[in-house]
């Protein structure tokens, strides 16, 4: 099982262990001992970087163990790993901004049900419970600058083994990926549109 250290440590660099390097066609598959990597998952695309020299393509979460593709093969033993900074503060600042459309807009009747937090492509979905209100971007969008606003803290914990995100006073949410310091990390969010198909409610936004 790989340790994942970006679960309760911010850091971008670390020293670990290399324990397997397979090669897998023009790439190469090395495991870690633990890992700062954040593997595709959870609506959260992977993190690049660096394993020692080699590049770090992309990451994939398996059932027991993170794998880490790169381009040149990996000496087992100890090495550095560090992550591309400028990719994993817009995938922490997407992600984030992600949870803020959740609450508000679960606070106005609606279950999430998907996220996708791709650079372009993202959005949370929800579908309707009896108690849904009419909602609209500019409501979503006042209510999370607010939020922003305020700066409030990421506070995180476990529950039943399980980790769980919250900022400030608002619920909670089991969750895996990376998050902001506090709100104001984020930056600006923009709600760029909200539509309703087939029963399903789609936000759309991007963060600049």
């Amino acid at each position: 099982m790989t340790l994942r250290l970006f679960f309760h440590s911010d850091d971008l660099k670390a020293n670990v262990e290399a324990l397997e390097c397979t090669p897998q066609e023009n790439e190469f598959a090395v495991v870690l001992r633990a890992t700062l990597f954040h593997p595709q998952g959870g609506g959260q695309p992977f993190d690049t970087g660096w394993i020692g020299e080699s590049q770090v393509l992309r990451v994939v979460q398996e059932p027991e163990r993170i794998v880490h593709f790169v381009d040149h093969p990996v000496r087992l033993g100890m090495t550095q790993i560090r992550i591309d900074e400028p990719r994993r503060q817009f995938n922490t600042r997407m992600h984030s901004a992600g949870h803020l459309i959740g609450h508000f807009v679960q606070a106005k009747g609606w279950m999430p049900v998907k996220a996708h937090h791709w650079p372009g492509e993202g959005r949370v979905q929800f579908k309707p419970l009896t108690s849904a209100e009419d909602i609209d971007d500019q409501m979503i969008q006042n209510g999370i600058e607010q939020w922003i606003t305020n700066d409030l803290p990421r506070l995180t914990s476990l529950r039943e083994g399980a980790r769980e995100i919250g900022f400030g006073d608002l619920p909670a949410y089991g969750c895996g990926g990376t998050h902001v310091r506090s709100l104001k990390d984020i930056g600006a969010v923009v709600i760029s549109s909200v539509s309703q198909k087939k029963g399903t409610l789609s936000v759309h936004y991007h963060v600049n």
